[in-house]
């Protein structure tokens, strides 16, 4: 039955039962409640975002539908619904089958996405629907998408599992959760929920951990804990986070899966050392969340347990014949209404009691639960049960990470890291006692995964056959489809852009090194490659830049002008900028101050690309960030002083600012590369200073302001920067890194009163001048987009790319060109620019991708 033809449900009078939590936020009045990067929600603005939203869908309860992800529009949808009375299925957003999936088989009412702001896609004015009064929730369980078996679970449901677990939690209004996991898993919804419930805040954010972007927002937003799962750890290793300092960190839980008590006992202990506590925790969708935690100060001395049953909840152990450990059964106001696998089924009140939740297990002496195995993770052949969970356990102990699953025929294994699978296979074999054709090792370049970071068992049972599913995404680009060329896909574009070899799902750009120069090159290719450029794609994991599905072919409509598309401010500077000078240089307009713009702009793009990490490797990437601007500069002002008669060596050694002569000369053309040169390398040498480095990590918006400040000195003549046939310009830099970090209106508002305080007589007797650097300055700090016709979006990437290297040639070119026209010398001197660009970025890399041999060259020997 289509939506437009489908009968609806007539109204009731009854005020539909609410989530107590998600319906009384406003109790909290203006204590924050999210935390974004652009600004912060109190829980009076998010609770006026609620019941707007809760107003538009009605008062007659209605199935909803939400496409989630990190996000306040997600957010303000999922809270909306429950305060409604509105049951809700929430589905990722970035699976797209999901989505379809739960509309052919439950027909909602209501679509809801995410977004800045919550999308409502109104299916039917009523209902189709018999809703049962108690029915809030309903979830996929263990992270599946496909299927329309779903988790019925009620308002109380929701609410009690958030008390029982901001009770163990001991969490606050002081309490700041950093959003690690999905909206569209039942552990990331039970962060949401238990900081909610107690005047909390949420730090939302959609980032990877290994991003540094993602440790930005959390020193930024004072968060005080994050959730993860056992793949989390992994990533955790990779970024080093036992050497953050995270001074604001309380506690991080875990669950989603078993943890290796070894890891379990080390983060206990690098806690101790820290400040701050592990909770493991256990928990399945049909318990809304969670069962049991193990208290901190037992998790280095019993790290194979899960603990105690939650506030409310409580465990027996039912014997299972065969086996001698029996099956934990929990029960608890948190255990599920029913499962539904059908509209039917969303009539039905209360159809289970306890749950029986698979999971072998056994009670200490001390009176932990320990699991031990898991029903379903036996498989029998040949007559022998075989605890698939062992079969990695065996692995483990040989330190192989894999995934073993099977049926009543083969086990079938996953293994990484390039290990040997006939040796493995035949150790499993004697181990096990297997014939050796029951059981199938296989390679891989990485397990495979569920979005909740989980083993995807379907996944490792389909490579015995051959069969496993393509990677879920968008539909194949019609141009491939019809035989034409495909396109380029996120990691060669990033491989390339960055001279990597290797690219992994969960890496982006910034975390990959990627920085300022390499940042407008990958995105003209990324939004070529993918049909449009996403939001924040520079912090968004590869894995999930994939192409737009491309609609089917239409007939030929006339031409029509591009529509403005936003492109990113610091880019639009950028190009804009460079045109300027050269048009002013060369005498086709005159539009001066633009290059005091781009100092600003440059201060801009260090805080977003050159902040992440710690201290040492941060200094790497200043320096290598550094060199990407020397070296090509030195070789190109070389060059000039070969050929020509106007530079000196002091020029080549980027010096002239300090030793050159006092009166404006031609040695004085490349002042903007020597400034930012000493800047960056004086920064950069900042930050390598632990007290310096715990201050910007401490005060994101009060340090570069604080920077600012300095500068100011200088730009008023309180101090002497020692740099003396220049005007002072690291105030422009130090603006510019406070707007990337300014997160608040309040912020942008003192930023605001900074520039207009600082600009006017920057110039003296230049009113124009310094209107052009206050208007730059400002529409950095106010916008991060500016809506551009998308057909000059390319063009602008590219010009914005070589704005550096036309900067440098164009002081050799326009002289030559300029008798033929100014234009003509404008138009010369970029191509020039883009040319060198190109040639020096390849010759860059090349130098790049040498180093890199000659490093492992000598690890190997």
């Amino acid at each position: 039955m289509s939506p437009s033809s489908a009968p609806t449900a007539a109204p009731t009078a009854t005020r539909p039962a609410q989530v107590p939590f998600a319906a009384a936020l406003g109790r909290f009045g203006g204590a924050p409640a999210v935390i974004l990067r652009d600004r912060v929600l109190s829980y009076r603005d998010l609770s006026a975002r609620v019941d707007a939203l809760a107003e538009r869908l009605g008062p007659v309860p209605r199935l909803v539908a939400l496409a989630a992800s990190n996000d306040l529009g997600s957010l303000v949808a999922y809270l909306a619904a429950l305060a409604g009375g509105h049951p809700v299925a929430v589905v990722p957003a970035d699976k797209p089958q999901a989505l379809d999936s739960l509309l052919a088989a439950y027909d909602p009412d209501v679509v809801l996405r995410g977004g800045a702001e919550p999308v409502l896609e109104e299916r039917r004015r009523g209902s189709i629907h018999v809703l049962h009064p108690d029915l809030a929730l309903l979830m996929s369980t263990s992270g599946s998408t496909g299927s329309p078996k779903l988790v019925r679970l009620s308002h109380a449901n929701v609410q009690s599992n958030a008390e029982a677990i901001a009770e163990y939690l001991r969490i606050g209004p002081a309490d700041r959760a950093a959003t690690t996991l999905p909206m569209s898993y039942c552990y990331g919804l039970s962060v949401i929920n238990s900081h909610l419930l107690r005047g909390a805040a949420l730090v939302l954010t959609d980032h990877s951990v290994v991003d540094p972007c993602f440790w930005e927002d959390f020193r930024t937003g004072g968060a005080t804990s994050f959730a993860a799962v056992p793949y989390t750890f992994e990533l955790l290793e990779r970024v080093g986070f036992a050497n953050m300092e995270l001074d604001g960190l309380r506690y991080i839980t875990q669950a989603g899966g078993r943890l290796d008590p070894g890891t379990v006992r080390r983060y206990a202990e690098l806690g101790a050392e820290r400040g701050w506590d592990l909770f493991v925790m256990y928990g399945q969708t049909e318990a809304t969340a969670r069962m049991a935690y193990l208290p901190p100060h037992l998790a280095a001395t019993s790290p194979g347990s899960i603990g105690v049953p939650v506030p409310g909840g409580s465990f027996r152990i039912d014997p299972v014949p065969g086996l001698e450990h029996g099956e934990l059964v929990y029960a608890g106001p948190n255990v599920m209404l029913g499962y539904a696998e059908g509209p039917a089924d969303l009539a039905a009140g209360r159809k289970v009691t306890e749950l029986r939740t698979g999971d072998l297990a056994r009670q200490t002496e001390d009176g932990l639960y320990e699991v031990v195995g898991r029903r379903s993770r036996f498989v029998k052949i040949v007559g022998l049960r075989i605890d698939l969970g062992r079969v990695e356990a065996m692995l483990h102990e040989l330190g192989v990470q894999s995934a073993a699953a099977g049926t009543d025929e083969r086990v079938v294994v996953a293994v990484e890291d390039g290990h040997d699978p006939v040796l493995l296979a035949k150790l499993l074999s004697q181990g096990l006692g297997l014939p050796r054709g029951a059981l199938q090792v296989m390679p891989v370049d990485a397990l495979p995964r569920l979005e909740n970071g989980k083993i995807d068992y379907p996944a490792v049972r389909a490579l015995d056959t051959g069969e496993a599913a393509a990677p879920a995404g968008p539909a194949v680009p019609a141009e491939t489809a019809a035989g034409a060329a495909p396109r380029e896909d996120a990691k060669a574009i990033f491989r390339d852009t960055l001279d990597l070899e290797e690219v992994g799902d969960g890496d982006t750009f910034v975390s990959l090194g990627g920085d300022s120069l390499s940042y407008v090159a990958a995105s003209i290719r990324l939004e070529k490659a993918l049909g449009h450029l996403p939001a924040d794609w520079h912090v968004t994991p590869v894995g999930r830049l994939v192409p737009q599905a491309t609609a089917p072919s239409a007939p030929a409509r006339r031409w029509r002008p591009a529509r403005p598309a936003p492109l990113e401010t610091g880019i639009v500077l950028r190009a804009v900028a460079i045109v300027c000078i050269i048009s002013s240089h060369v005498g086709f307009f005159s539009w001066q101050g633009t290059a005091h713009v781009l100092m600003a702009v440059c201060g801009f793009n260090f805080a977003r690309f050159q902040l992440g990490g710690e201290r040492l490797p941060r200094l790497r990437r200043h320096l290598v960030s550094l060199t990407r601007i020397v070296v090509p500069s030195v070789a190109f002002i070389a060059l000039a002083y070969a050929v020509t008669d106007r530079y000196t060596p002091a020029n080549i050694a980027l010096l002239n600012a300090i030793v050159g002569p006092a009166e404006i000369t031609e040695q004085w053309h490349f002042w903007f590369i020597e400034l930012l040169a000493y800047i960056l390398l004086c920064v950069a040498a900042l930050l390598t200073i632990p007290w310096a480095h715990r201050a910007e990590r401490r005060f994101p918006f009060g340090f570069p302001l604080a920077l600012a400040g300095v500068g100011l000195l200088a730009r008023f003549g309180v101090l002497d920067p020692q740099v003396p046939h220049t005007m002072p310009v690291l105030w422009l830099f130090g603006l510019g890194w406070a707007a990337a970090r300014a997160r608040a209106v309040w912020q942008r508002v003192l930023l605001t009163a900074v520039a207009v305080a600082s600009v006017p007589g920057y110039f003296e007797d230049d009113p124009k001048r310094n209107a052009i650097i206050l208007g730059g300055v400002l529409l950095l700090v106010w916008l991060r987009s500016i809506p551009v016709p998308s057909a000059l979006h390319r063009p602008l990437g590219i010009v914005a790319s070589a704005s550096l290297y036309a900067y440098l040639t164009h002081w050799l070119v326009y002289p030559v060109v300029d008798d033929y026209g100014k234009g003509l010398a404008v138009l010369a001197s970029l191509a020039s620019g883009i040319a060198y660009w190109a040639v020096a970025t390849r010759c860059m890399n090349g130098a790049v991708r040498l180093a890199a041999r000659i490093r492992g060259g000598a690890g190997r020997r």
